[in-house]
């Protein structure tokens, strides 16, 4: 068992404990040293003067009192000392009631200053009455029973001490909570839009707050962010650019080849051309990326269903799809990217193998997508280099087959744009297993 496993998880948890242990802590110890203090000081020294007016009023009784010297020994014991006292002739003390519990330190300490002033037999009750102690006498010709209040023994600073220390405690964490939640804020405002950037979102700027560390971060990430977007967008216009001016000697030399006479070396010549026409538009498009689509909240459902149905009708019985049994939920994509890299997986699973499978599920947050082949599959030391643009493998995606090697690159872009990632593996079919993770 590792402490950390213990810890909260969160910032704000954290910092609220860094703040509350300390002064749960320091109120505890001084609670503790407050009563020990209490207890040994202030209930002793009340039990000593409470000893002394009861030793007094027995001493004043005597040994022998009869019933003639009460009415002046209540006089006395009223006036003076506000107790009251009952006297019961040839009374006998009786034995001490084993319910009552005499272990707390007010009994202790009435016990031990008792029994050094007086000389007969005694006992006590405390707990009965609520408002009342009392104390019996066993003397020669009855029990002297004197009755005086619990303020007498009982201090009731405990209990405001108590109050105050509780309610102190509770006016520091509303204190703290408020700072904290000032300070915790712009950190998760950064924490989120961090994310947002991380799954391909769009993220809008912020008001900066908080500490000045806090501020420094948040002015950073902002200047990255616009730094990442004004480079994404100079690089789709840069390359938008070139494959307009390669575009035009491409045009004219295609048409001086529609004007030559048909040779195995014009046919040749116009194939090449074709395809590096075709390669401008897959380096285009996996340059461009997502381009400038806006996501928008959408679910996966339709557009599988859709795409999957299509490969479907035109080559019956040789793509499935498996869905899970409750809709996938909506979260932010960018549709036509998102349908581009599919596609391109499905199509690369119905054109290089006789049976495909695809298999949606959902799990901790993560919509995973597996599409399955039998197909020849990818040898496990060529499916890194497989996700780089313009590599093709001759042992099964050859230049015969069609394709400029960017299928997967651009698959691969779009979902790390998405925050997601792509993860080539074998398939149970046989063949390659793509599996698409997408965070909601």
């Amino acid at each position: 068992m590792q402490l950390r496993n213990y810890m909260p998880k969160t910032l704000f948890a954290r910092m609220l404990a860094i703040i509350l242990v300390p002064m749960l802590l320091v109120q505890c110890i001084t609670v503790l040293i407050f009563y020990e203090r209490h207890w040994d000081s202030v209930t002793r020294h009340m039990a000593y003067s409470l000893s002394g007016e009861i030793s007094y009023i027995v001493s004043q009784a005597g040994s022998t009192p009869t019933m003639e010297d009460i009415p002046a020994l209540q006089m006395l014991a009223g006036r003076y000392f506000g107790f009251s006292v009952l006297f019961t002739p040839d009374a006998i003390l009786p034995p001490e009631n084993p319910d009552i519990d005499r272990s707390f330190y007010a009994y202790i300490a009435l016990s031990e200053t008792l029994n050094n002033r007086i000389d007969f037999p005694w006992s006590a009750d405390l707990t009965t009455d609520e408002d009342l102690i009392s104390v019996d006498i066993q003397l020669g010709t009855g029990v002297l029973r004197i009755y005086a209040g619990r303020k007498r023994l009982f201090s009731s600073t405990s209990w405001t001490f108590l109050g105050w220390t509780i309610g102190s405690s509770l006016i520091l964490f509303c204190i703290a909570l408020l700072f904290l939640q000032g300070q915790v804020r712009p950190i998760r405002q950064l924490a989120n839009a961090a994310r947002q950037l991380g799954l391909g979102r769009q993220t809008d700027d912020w008001q900066l707050s908080g500490a000045r560390e806090v501020r420094l971060a948040g002015r950073a990430f902002q200047s990255m962010r616009h730094r990442i977007n004004r480079q994404l967008t100079e690089r789709t216009s840069m390359l938008a650019g070139v494959s307009h001016d390669l575009r035009t000697p491409l045009t004219r030399m295609r048409l001086q080849l529609a004007m030559m006479t048909r040779t195995v070396d014009v046919d040749a010549l116009e194939n090449d051309v074709v395809e590096l026409e075709s390669m401008i538009d897959g380096y285009l498009a996996f340059a461009r990326g997502e381009g400038e689509e806006h996501a928008v909240s959408a679910s996966l459902d339709d557009m599988l269903i859709l795409m999957v149905s299509g490969y479907q009708k035109s080559n019956p019985g040789h793509v499935t799809l498996t869905m899970p049994d409750n809709p996938l939920p909506l979260f932010p994509i960018r549709a036509v990217a998102m349908r581009r890299a599919l596609d391109n997986l499905i199509a690369n699973a119905v054109r290089y193998a006789d049976k495909s499978e695809v298999r949606v599920k959902f799990r901790n947050d993560v919509v995973n997508i597996f599409v399955d082949d039998d197909g020849p599959g990818i040898e496990p030391e060529l499916r890194e280099q497989a996700l780089r643009p313009f590599v093709r493998l001759e042992a099964s995606r050859n230049r015969g087959t069609g394709g400029t090697g960017l299928g997967l690159a651009i698959a691969a872009d779009i979902i790390a744009g998405h925050g997601g990632e792509l993860i080539l593996d074998a398939s149970p079919q046989g063949g390659l297993r793509v599996h698409v993770k997408l965070p909601v």
